[in-house]
């Protein structure tokens, strides 16, 4: 008896491996696999802008970079005693103007130059509805896209749902950006499966419907763009509460990893899913807490472990290993 659908996943064209550099941008889902891609030692950069939901704001935080945008305190607003920016997450804001700005342009300006130079770009979205700044927020232009809402009151938005028509114009429009300053870089694009149900069971499933249509078809049109059904893997695939935190909203552990495993075989070749085994197993030995860090057996150990990395170190030289080195060779 089968008591899951599991389905086959089109392998990407081009595999990814630890010499190409990956920048992810989008929600919450994307840290999650951007988490995992770090841990086994590939060149990441994620969320100049901080967790992002809409392809309004995805699309803008993608321009931005790509224009390096330099940003002013007239693009700030003071509340609650902080400072804030429409275009970010909170994580940028500060309690002095001059703080918050240089988190935000600093920020820019790393993406800018790595974004230049990536091969990849991981776009994750998450939900299709917008919230549009009205005329009682602070230092707004009505009608812009917030990226969070900062805790301010609900009378400051409005919500819509953005159409199929929309999102496609939105994402297209930052694709061609994309494509006249980096040539050569590569789209993956995600639905995230992440259950926005303060909108609702019914408008959450309108919203990653209307993602789901725009993505499809603009992957249908352009032939350097991939989809990978991280959605799909979650809600038809694994398809069970079991699979979901406790709120009922994320994906558990379990799913992710789930997930973070079917992207590798998708994505990976087997030259790079052998490497990062091997890095997941220093990684493993680099984390353990010895019970007798003095005795003969953890000192044997150590040594054979800085003798597999720096041998790793030196067959993969664009790597960096200086911190297994050093806890290996100097707790000896």
């Amino acid at each position: 008896m089968k008591f899951r659908s599991e389905f086959e996943i089109q392998k990407i064209e081009q595999s990814i491996s630890h010499q190409h550099k990956l920048m992810l941008v989008g929600s919450c889902f994307t840290e999650n696999i951007g988490e995992k891609l770090s841990k086994h030692k590939f060149s990441v950069y994620e969320n100049p802008n901080g967790i992002l939901f809409n392809p309004v704001r995805v699309s803008e935080a993608i321009i931005n970079v790509i224009e390096n945008k330099i940003y002013t305190k007239d693009d700030l607003f003071n509340y609650n005693e902080a400072w804030h920016s429409w275009q970010h997450h909170s994580r940028f804001s500060s309690l002095s103007a001059d703080d918050a700005l240089d988190k935000i342009n600093s920020t820019t300006n790393e993406a800018h130059q790595f974004l230049k130079q990536a091969d990849y770009i991981l776009i994750t979205l998450g939900s299709a509805w917008i919230y549009t700044l009205t005329d009682k927020a602070i230092n707004a232009q009505v009608g812009t896209v917030a990226a969070n809402n900062h805790k301010a009151p609900s009378d400051w938005f409005e919500k819509k749902l953005l159409r199929v028509h929309q999102t496609i114009l939105v994402l297209a429009t930052m694709l061609d950006r994309l494509g006249a300053f980096n040539p050569n870089i590569k789209i993956i694009f995600t639905i995230s499966p992440v259950r926005h149900l303060r909108e609702g069971a019914i408008n959450n499933n309108r919203s990653k419907a209307v993602l789901i249509q725009a993505v499809y078809d603009l992957c249908e049109r352009l032939k350097q763009l991939y989809y990978f059904p991280a959605y799909e893997l979650v809600i038809d695939d694994l398809r069970d509460y079991r699979f979901f935190a406790e709120d009922l909203v994320h994906p558990n552990y379990y799913a992710t990893q789930y997930v973070w495993e079917k992207f590798v075989d998708a994505c990976m070749n087997d030259d790079t899913k052998k490497l990062m085994q091997e890095i997941a197993d220093i990684n493993t030995a680099f984390n353990h807490k010895p019970f007798n860090p003095t005795s003969n057996q953890h000192q044997k150990f150590l040594e054979t472990y800085y003798t597999k990395v720096k041998l790793l170190q030196e067959q993969n030289t664009n790597i960096d290993f200086n911190n297994e080195l050093s806890y290996f060779a100097n707790n000896k």
